[in-house]
């Protein structure tokens, strides 16, 4: 059966990366953006990093320019502007696509073990979900990642996954339960 540690996905710098090298981690997966309005989101997930890496914790952030062309840089100028910005430590991947024809296997897997059960806070749901309509209608229904920052929290043994949407700050999510 397989597990989150059974993917191997490209980093930022070009690397291939094994995901086995996580095994008894606790994983927070990103999909990330740097031009959209919760791109400040950032800071907390770095907050998080620094916060938690001794006790298990390990952040991914995976870029994507799939909702709004929010992510147009290519590797180099997003690795840049994420240190220079955010000072961004944790890993950070090649821009993928976490929807669509093109979606990268890892989010394929992701989606499945933590469908979408809806937005946790209305008002910006509805924004994101007017904004899909006249955008990304195929995001809409099912369980296709619907915006920038939606998180998925793994547990260290990868078969517990939780899916937190866009509007859920870094903050508000309970790490602890996972390490």
């Amino acid at each position: 059966m397989a597990t989150i540690h059974n993917f191997q996905m490209k980093a930022i710098n070009g690397e291939m990366v094994n995901f086995s090298k996580y095994e008894g981690k606790a994983l927070l997966i990103v999909n990330t953006a740097s031009k959209c309005g919760f791109t400040g989101q950032y800071e907390g997930l770095e907050a998080l990093n620094k916060k938690y890496a001794n006790k298990g914790l390990v952040v991914l952030g995976f870029p994507c320019n799939q909702f709004l062309g929010q992510e147009p840089g290519v590797d180099g100028e997003i690795s840049e502007f994420c240190s220079l910005n955010y000072g961004v430590s944790f890993p950070m991947f090649s821009k993928i696509d976490v929807n669509g024809e093109n979606e990268s296997e890892l989010y394929t897997y992701l989606k499945s073990q933590a469908p979408f059960a809806g937005f946790p806070n209305q008002e910006i749901g509805d924004k994101l979900t007017s904004i899909l309509k006249d955008n990304s209608p195929s995001f809409i229904e099912g369980n296709d990642i619907k915006w920038n920052f939606t998180k998925f929290l793994v547990s260290k043994d990868g078969k517990t996954i939780k899916r937190y949407e866009s509007s859920v700050s870094p903050i508000e999510i309970d790490i602890e339960s996972m390490l």
